[in-house]
C-alpha cells in the first residue's frame, strides 16, 4: 500500500455504531484478521492473551445485556473478546521459551539466561500489577486488528463499555486463568448509521507532537 492508500483507510474508519447484520466477513478476510492478532507484538513476546470469537447467538444476547445494551454486540459479523492472563506465571514463561526454541530450531537451554531474567523482573511484581500489565498488552493487539480491518475496508468498533465480571461468568472464564480485557466488533456499517457522516475529530500535529 502507498501513502495515500494507508492514510485513506485510516481516515475512512470510525467506531461503527450500527452494523448491517446481513453482511458477513469472508473466511479469507477473517484469516487475515486472525493473523493480525496472532502476529501482534507484546512485552517480552509473552503473548499473555487468548482471543474469543463469539458466534453463539444466545451468548451474544447475554453479552449485549452485559454491554449496556449496545446493539453492535449482536449485529456485527464477528465479535472478538480479548482475554488476558489474570497474572503471570513461571509456567507461562517456560512455555513461551520452549515454543520460541522450537520455532527457531535451538535448544531451550540457549535461552535460559533470558528465561531467568524474565522470571526475576516479572514475577517480582504483584498479581494486581501483572493483571494490569497483561491487559495493556491486549490493547496492542486491538490496535493491530483495527488497522488491519481498515486496510480491508472492514468496519470495527473497540468497546470498553461492558462489565468484565459478567462477561467472565457468561463465557466461563471466571474459573480459568484468563479474564476479559476489551472487546471488538467487526463487520460492515449499516446505511442508517449516522456516525459514518460525522467528520473525524482529532487534535492537530501542533497539539500532539513535540520535538525535544
Amino acid at each position: 500500500m502507498n501513502k495515500d492508500q494507508i492514510l485513506g483507510a485510516l481516515n475512512w474508519r470510525y467506531a461503527t455504531k450500527k452494523y448491517d447484520s446481513g453482511k458477513k466477513i469472508s473466511e479469507t478476510d477473517w484469516v487475515i484478521l486472525k493473523e493480525s492478532l496472532r502476529l501482534s507484538p507484546s512485552s517480552y513476546g509473552l503473548q499473555p492473551w487468548k482471543f474469543l470469537h463469539v458466534q453463539n447467538p444466545e451468548i451474544r444476547k447475554q453479552l449485549r445485556e452485559a454491554s449496556w445494551g449496545q446493539s453492535m454486540i449482536e449485529e456485527c459479523s464477528h465479535l472478538v473478546v480479548f482475554t488476558t492472563l489474570k497474572k503471570m506465571t513461571k509456567d507461562h514463561i517456560v512455555k513461551n521459551i520452549q515454543e520460541t526454541a522450537k520455532i527457531r530450531g535451538i535448544e531451550a537451554s540457549a535461552l535460559e539466561g533470558y528465561q531467568k531474567f524474565m522470571e526475576k523482573t516479572i514475577l517480582a511484581r504483584t498479581d494486581e500489577d501483572l493483571k494490569a500489565w497483561n491487559q495493556k498488552q491486549a490493547y496492542i493487539a486491538l490496535g493491530f486488528l483495527l488497522e488491519t480491518a481498515a486496510f480491508l475496508k472492514i468496519d470495527a468498533t473497540p468497546i470498553e463499555g461492558f462489565e468484565p465480571a459478567k462477561y467472565d461468568q457468561i463465557l466461563g472464564l471466571d474459573k480459568t486463568e484468563y479474564g476479559s480485557a476489551v472487546v471488538a466488533t467487526l463487520g460492515y456499517r449499516h446505511a442508517e448509521d449516522v456516525a459514518q457522516a460525522m467528520k473525524k475529530s482529532r487534535f492537530s500535529d501542533k497539539d500532539l507532537f513535540q520535538v525535544i
